[in-house]
């Protein structure tokens, strides 16, 4: 069931934001790319952000179970971090590694345009903070 708008939380849309540019900013890339006529290269960008973008999501859901494992122990003299919250961050960088190999060697896109795709993850950032920055939440209607 997806949030209402109004529902969400600013620290949530901003989360959102993040995602959304992520994807944009590997996008325009990619296509910066393609209109220099650098096909690989153009690949290479889309795979890297989507990648930072999936990278993102599991950081999010990793955190949230996080959290959500301290509340439900709150007070307890030695609060246990469930296994699973190790494995996803393991398993995450595992995953994008081997993902990016494998297309190196299968696709040839160069490890470098993957790499710059793969900080796509940045710019949305400081892209969403320069926006929560110039519109606070308490300004908003």
């Amino acid at each position: 069931m997806a949030d209402s708008p109004v529902s969400l939380t600013p620290a949530t849309r901003t989360e959102r934001r993040i995602a959304w540019l992520t994807l944009f900013f590997g996008a325009a890339a990619s296509v910066a790319a393609a209109v220099l006529r650098q096909p690989l290269w153009a690949g290479g960008l889309m795979v890297g952000a989507t990648l930072a973008w999936f990278n993102f999501r599991w950081l999010r859901q990793g955190m949230n179970a996080l959290v959500a494992a301290s509340q439900a122990q709150a007070g307890a003299p030695q609060p246990r971090v469930p296994i699973g919250a190790y494995f996803r961050v393991l398993f995450r960088y595992a995953l994008i590694a081997v993902t990016v190999y494998v297309i190196f060697e299968l696709l040839k896109f160069p490890l470098a345009s993957m790499v710059v795709g793969l900080c796509a993850l940045g710019p949305a950032a400081i892209a969403a903070s320069v926006y929560e920055i110039a519109r606070p939440t308490g300004l908003r209607k």
